[in-house]
């Protein structure tokens, strides 16, 4: 299914042991907008309307380096608002993905509009839910990376360890969330994660 499906390393679990994570386990959750990209209050729509978060093309590759299989897990209501097409979406989420050197090798995205009652728009977690089906990761040893409320409530119902960064809203939801773990940024993260500091 990917790259790494094989790839097996000896590394400090979360609750401080020392185990051996199979490359299923070695995934890393990522929101897109203010985490890989700067977020904008009208959805990025088109490929110029693309700028790369500070700390996200660095992270990113520290995070696929390590061996960690990177997947995004995003709301992307523009499409569903009508503002954009899926067919510019998806070209939008190759562009962000080439600029990061084509490390994002999963995706999941809820397209509907906020009010269309889905199940995958976040806070829900059917995205989470196809996520964990088809890279079978353990929720426990998982980190769900994001910068607003909703990917922390994702995170907390699915059973995923969420993380904030400081880039797009995640400062202010810092404070809202005190005792989730906030880094600067993507980059700030991938180097506590890979140097094993949790």
């Amino acid at each position: 299914m990917f790259a790494n499906s094989f790839f097996e390393v000896h590394a400090a679990s979360l609750d401080g042991t020392v185990t051996v994570l199979e490359g299923s386990n070695r995934v890393i959750l990522l929101d897109r907008d203010g985490v890989l990209n700067i977020d904008r209050v009208d959805s990025v729509k088109a490929l110029e309307e693309i700028e790369i978060e500070t700390g996200a093309v660095d992270g990113s590759a520290r995070l696929a380096a390590a061996g960690f299989t990177l997947a995004v897990v995003t709301n992307q209501s523009a499409v569903g608002r009508g503002w954009m097409s899926r067919t510019t979406l998806d070209a939008v989420n190759a562009d962000i993905d080439r600029r990061l050197g084509g490390t994002l090798t999963h995706w999941y995205i809820c397209d509907h509009a906020p009010t269309a009652g889905c199940r995958c728009r976040k806070p829900d977690t059917l995205l989470l839910e196809h996520a964990h089906r088809d890279l079978d990761f353990d929720p426990d040893e998982t980190w769900f990376v994001g910068d607003a409320g909703r990917d922390i409530e994702a995170a907390r119902r699915f059973g995923v360890r969420p993380a904030l960064v400081r880039t797009g809203k995640g400062a202010d939801t810092a404070a809202e969330y005190p005792d989730v773990p906030v880094w600067d940024d993507l980059d700030a993260f991938a180097r506590s994660v890979t140097d094993r500091d949790l």
